[in-house]
């Protein structure tokens, strides 16, 4: 693990390694937060701890540049917990394992955190840097980014005193982002009636497993499957051929993350057991099919286990079933003024079905509000149809591209200069917090850059190492040339 120690730029690498020695889910943030503020002190700069929870950190322009524009390096604090099915891990209090595999660091079995750890981890390098030429900084280091994004939404106004905001989350190292879409939590819950089991019926655990997930904005247009998808769809064809009674079902646990396995225990005919086994190792088969090229490893597997003492009433299992089965999810629609960018999407990111009570959590993201909200509606309106309860929450705008910024034209030109090349200017189809620190410092000049990272959200995580090196030279060679004010 501590071989990453020894990669290029070493202090970057270190502060990150200790990133990973601190436990740092979201909403448990608590450690990491006491290190960034004993990290402030032990280099003498300002330090303070909102009401919130993020961390600002003020370091004075060196001699000579305190004409410059003030600049803000933002990231965040927390990660996104998810490991393999086979994987001991606690994330409350387990430090994350490394390993480095060619080119890249990835983790053993988990999630990395290089999103936002290497974002954190560099704008920490410079802030203790002796060496390193700028204007006024300052670190603005966010909490609870993945899921709610609540550190900005409770960032106060007149707190921040920067001009320039650089957000350090990208993750593609050869491009600048300039927009992001715009997300909104749909939840539906139901009360359903259960009955005592059927008899002359045998139990069978059925899984989905095996799949990749991932980020459900940066991953949604890859073509991936979702767990909840194709238990739903397995379920409603089971149903009607087999007269299946449903006890319960269940998966996913985030909602930014593609959901990876799910589950259902069903109840079938005694009489009609080899038949549903049969019937079984085909949809697995046609899953496969189908997805050949995008989830090599998938499983859809069944085993007999235990009769549960209940089952969901006949009326409400066809009804819950429709409904999951029939929500929209993936991408709904590609960006009219951005080549291959998706526009608007949706994440069926966790269903808990049992013990009478019936969730289901969505994830919807658009860079185009109306849009947004039309499929938010969509959504709510499946669910309706069976009673279900609506809950909408958790709305954050897109951050709509400024092709004029001067940020945006003074690093294309020093990328063009440092690599011979330029890069590509681009929105993204994922959350930044950009848009909503937007809305509170309007004046902001922003952009996005970061290094290349990989499958964030799942156990596959993991980030390009030369990419780290140009990346932080970037950002060195920005801050040294910051506009006078």
């Amino acid at each position: 693990m501590e071989d990453i120690l020894n990669l290029e730029p070493k202090k970057v690498w270190k502060y990150f390694h200790d990133i990973t020695r601190i436990p740092h889910p979201s909403k448990k943030e608590k450690e990491i937060i006491e290190f960034m503020v004993r990290f402030g002190k032990e280099h003498d700069l300002e330090t303070i701890v909102d009401e919130t929870g993020n961390v600002i950190i003020r370091k004075p322009a060196t001699s000579g540049m305190e004409n410059r524009k003030g600049v803000i390096l933002q990231a965040h604090l927390d990660m996104v917990p998810q490991k393999n099915n086979d994987k001991e891990h606690d994330f409350e209090k387990d430090p994350i394992d490394t390993v480095i595999d060619g080119d890249w660091v990835r983790a053993d079995g988990t999630t990395l955190g290089a999103d936002n750890g290497i974002g954190v981890a560099a704008a920490m390098s410079v802030l203790a840097s002796r060496n390193l030429r700028h204007g006024p900084l300052e670190g603005l280091f966010t909490v609870d980014e993945e899921t709610g994004m609540t550190g900005v939404f409770g960032l106060k106004k007149d707190l921040l005193k920067g001009d320039i905001l650089l957000n350090l989350d990208s993750e593609d190292e050869n491009e600048l982002c300039v927009g992001c879409a715009g997300g909104m939590d749909i939840s539906a819950s139901l009360e359903y009636r259960e009955e005592e089991t059927p008899s002359g019926m045998t139990a069978y655990r059925i899984e989905a497993k095996g799949l990749k997930g991932g980020h459900s904005g940066v991953d949604i247009a890859l073509g991936r499957a979702n767990s909840n998808k194709l238990m739903f769809r397995f379920l409603m064809q089971a149903e009607s051929d087999f007269g299946i009674r449903l006890a319960e079902a269940g998966g996913g646990n985030l909602r930014n993350a593609i959901p990876r396995e799910s589950y259902s225990v069903v109840l079938v005919q005694t009489g009609k057991t080899g038949d549903f086994e049969q019937f079984t190792r085909d949809y697995e088969k046609m899953y496969r099919d189908e997805f050949t090229d995008t989830e090599p490893d998938l499983v859809f597997s069944f085993e007999k286990c235990g009769m549960p003492a209940r089952v969901i009433n006949a009326e409400d299992q066809y009804r819950i079933i429709r409904a999951a089965f029939a929500c929209p999810n993936g991408v709904q629609r590609m960006s009219q003024a951005v080549k291959d960018l998706v526009e608007t999407s949706n994440n069926m990111a966790i269903v808990k079905c049992a013990g009478g009570n019936f969730e289901v959590h969505n994830l919807c993201r658009s860079s185009v509000d109306s849009s947004k909200e039309a499929t938010a509606w969509r959504i709510a309106a499946v669910f309706q149809l069976i009673g279900a309860k609506i809950s909408m929450s958790g709305g954050y705008p897109g951050w709509k591209p400024n092709m004029n910024s001067p940020i945006l034209g003074t690093i294309t030109d020093i990328y063009s200069r440092m690599f011979g090349e330029k890069p590509e200017i681009k929105a993204i189809h994922a959350g930044l917090e950009c848009a909503i620190i937007g809305g509170t410092y309007p004046e902001l000049d922003m952009i996005s850059f970061g290094p290349t990272i990989r499958h964030p959200h799942s156990p596959d995580e993991k980030v390009n190492i030369p990419s780290v090196k140009k990346f932080y030279d970037l950002l060195c060679k920005t801050l040294e040339e910051i506009p006078l004010k």
